[in-house]
Parts: C-alpha cells; structure tokens; sequence
C-alpha cells in the first residue's frame, strides 16, 4: 500500500487522523498569515513558536498512526 493510499484510508477511516490532520492545516495557515506580518509583537512571537509545537506535535501523531496501521495492514 503506498502512503498516499495510506493516508486516504486513513482519512475515511480514522476519526483522530481527520482531525489530526485539518488541525495541523490549520496551525499552517494561521503560521502563514503570521510570517505575513512584520514586525511581529511579542505575543505573535509567542503565537508563531506555540504553533509550530502543536503543528509537530500534530504530524508526529499522525506518523505513529501511519506507522502503526502499516504494521496492521
């Protein structure tokens, strides 16, 4: 099966990964509207850094989601 493949079962299928994954979409576009903005105040600092955390807290969730339906495939 390959990763794309993967990850469109996954979408259909998992509730967690749907969410997983509009989440980190989300967390990309609120990141991209902030790299828009200059000079940014020290609470869109703090924003942007928050974001990027939760956006790979996010992917790494997903990963290990991935992973564990490769092995149960």
């Amino acid at each position: 099966m390959t990763q794309e493949s993967l990850i469109e079962r996954l979408m259909a299928e998992n509730e967690e990964f749907r969410r997983l994954r509009t989440e980190h979409q989300d967390h990309d576009h609120e990141l991209e509207v902030l790299r828009g903005v200059s000079p940014l105040s020290p609470e869109q600092q703090w924003r942007m850094t928050e974001l990027k955390k939760l956006k790979l807290m996010a992917k790494d969730r997903m990963e290990e989601i991935i992973r564990h339906a490769r092995v149960t495939a």
